[in-house]
């Protein structure tokens, strides 16, 4: 089950390489509201590599919206 709530604290993360497991660099810490906006902002290639992980669940952004 994905949290999905706005005030869920996430962590932003792009993965380079994402299919040959690249480096993460974080970009955010905070809110999923304040999260996916940021997300959203990125150019579509590194979109591709966005990842918003929580406490106990990680998924991709492309996912999670549903691209």
């Amino acid at each position: 089950m994905h949290t999905t709530y706005g005030s869920a604290t996430v962590r932003l993360y792009h993965l380079s390489d994402a299919q040959e497991g690249g480096a993460a660099t974080t970009l955010f810490y905070g809110s999923l509201d304040e999260a996916m906006r940021i997300a959203a902002q990125q150019p579509e290639d590194v979109q591709d590599g966005l990842f918003l992980a929580t406490d106990n669940d990680v998924i991709a952004y492309l996912d999670l919206i549903g691209d």
